[in-house]
């Protein structure tokens, strides 16, 4: 059960948000090659089968019946979890910059991926996330495609976190810091008080945790 990929064809896009926090400025141009990026996010369905051929370990809220759906996203997976099932499908986790790209579908420097409407505005937002992540795909895709992009789960990306690295950020295909502490995310999730993330919004903690409101979806070159 290999994750379903959609091919983002790349271009140029202004990173960040001018009146975000101190971490998403200062706003810049960045030019993203072409990638492929999972329509969803991992479902527990796609992990428990790369559990059972890997032999790793379930995820910790893994039989709790709130996350218990094959359909939800997996959560309780750390970064190196994330990273060895990618490696697993020979594919990797998405750059914070490709992950923005896509985030936005196409719309330059909008809130979110549907555009700068509010958030309460979004069908059924009042009814979703009671007590967990829902199903993936059940709800619109973005310009591109892509579900559940700034909601549901945060998301692991590929680079080491700094908060001031958007002044250095070369402009083409960034990948991160070279070193860190922290592993940076991406999206909103379930349990906060503000369910869906703006696009530009950046999160990250250390690698190693394991939290019930964090997944992720794999990225891949555009010609593999």
């Amino acid at each position: 059960m290999t994750p379903d990929l959609v091919i983002v064809r790349g271009g140029e896009f202004l990173m960040g948000q001018a009146d975000g926090r101190d971490e998403e400025r200062p706003v810049h141009r960045v030019s993203v090659a072409p990638f492929r990026l999972g329509r969803c996010q991992v479902t527990n369905a796609e992990y428990d089968e790369f559990r059972r051929a890997t032999g790793r370990a379930m995820p910790p809220f893994r039989m709790q019946p709130e996350f218990a759906d094959p359909a939800q996203p997996v959560v309780g997976v750390s970064w190196f979890d994330a990273v060895a099932y990618c490696e697993w499908l020979s594919a990797r986790l998405p750059t914070e910059a490709e992950w923005e790209f896509a985030a936005r579908g196409g719309l330059e420097q909008q809130l979110y991926p549907w555009g700068s409407q509010p958030v309460f505005d979004r069908p059924a937002y009042h009814a979703r996330w009671s007590r967990a992540p829902e199903p993936v795909g059940t709800a619109a895709p973005n310009g591109f495609g892509l579900y559940d992009m700034c909601e549901n789960v945060h998301e692991w990306c590929a680079d080491w976190y700094d908060p001031a690295y958007y002044a250095v950020s070369p402009s083409g295909n960034p990948q991160g810091p070279p070193t860190g502490a922290r592993r940076a995310s991406r999206g909103g999730a379930w349990r906060h008080q503000i369910k869906i993330a703006r696009c530009a919004a950046r999160s990250s903690i250390p690698p190693e945790f394991r939290y019930a409101d964090y997944g992720f979806r794999v990225a891949r070159g555009a010609g593999s």
